[in-house]
């Protein structure tokens, strides 16, 4: 299993670094709308609908999609951004309000328009966000993405020699506060080296990192309660080793589209003094 998962890891590795830092714009938002298309089909499948609703689900989800790639192609990158931070602002609101109390609760979906609007909810902002980091630098999105991988990895591996205090154990009984306490460790050494090894001078890198980390924990808890919900281990089979898309970006899926927002509104006032 473990070489699985490495080989899948470095497959999946070859094609996503050269892409990030190589295609235009445009065509890295269409690799990216097929990674989301993918993720929507595995989550239509997680909450229960049926055949002609996941087709007609993904097909609702590739006209929005053509649609974005149509501003994106006809607007400068710059208007692109600005737009997409009111996006990044309700998932903001969503993840930081609304669902720790759904975490509490452990509410379930019975609407399917509830269901289908909620998987929206969750890639939506991740694909602008994929997007809009790639238009400022793309080593953003490598240092981003970085973060929560770290994070998950230290998490394991404190959770796995340390663990004794269940951080949900309703939703996650693997997961510890120790490894959540490994997790920040380890991103806090990844930021010292960004900031000494590759001279980052941006005082927001700690705080950003650690909010990351944070929502990585929080995404990851809210995905392990809705497959708990559907009574099912993995997300999909897609990816041999790790499970399906899901599995694997769990922890971006807040993470992201926050540290974007907050970077930004970061650089506003600092600029702004």
């Amino acid at each position: 299993m473990l070489k699985t998962r490495i080989i899948t890891a470095l497959i999946l590795a070859a094609g996503f670094i050269p892409a990030l830092f190589k295609l235009p714009n445009f065509y890295w938002a269409l690799c990216m709308l097929l990674v989301t298309l993918l993720s929507l089909r595995e989550w239509a499948s997680m909450v229960g609908f049926n055949k002609t609703q996941i087709y007609s689900y993904l097909a609702i989800s590739v006209l929005l999609g053509l649609f974005v790639l149509a501003r994106l192609l006809y607007n400068n990158s710059h208007h692109f951004f600005f737009q997409s931070l009111l996006v990044f602002s309700v998932a903001t609101f969503f993840w930081t309000l609304i669902v720790p109390i759904w975490l509490a609760k452990q509410f379930r979906l019975s609407n399917s328009i509830a269901k289908a609007l909620l998987g929206w909810l969750l890639m939506l902002p991740l694909w602008l966000a994929l997007i809009c980091a790639k238009i400022v630098d793309p080593m953003l999105v490598l240092v981003l993405l970085a973060t929560i991988w770290i994070a998950d990895s230290a998490a394991y591996f404190a959770g796995k020699n340390f663990g004794k205090h269940k951080l949900a154990p309703t939703i996650s009984p693997g997961k510890t506060w120790e490894g959540v306490a490994g997790a920040l460790i380890a991103v806090t050494l990844f930021g010292l080296i960004l900031r000494f090894g590759f001279d980052v001078k941006n005082a927001a890198i700690f705080p950003a990192l650690w909010i990351s980390t944070g929502f990585g924990v929080i995404g990851d808890l809210f995905e392990s309660m809705m497959k708990r919900q559907a009574n099912i281990k993995d997300s999909g089979d897609l990816l041999p080793g790790h499970g399906g898309i899901l599995d694997r970006i769990d922890g971006i899926i807040p993470s992201l589209p926050i540290a974007i927002l907050m970077i930004y509104v970061y650089n506003y006032f600092v600029a702004a003094t």
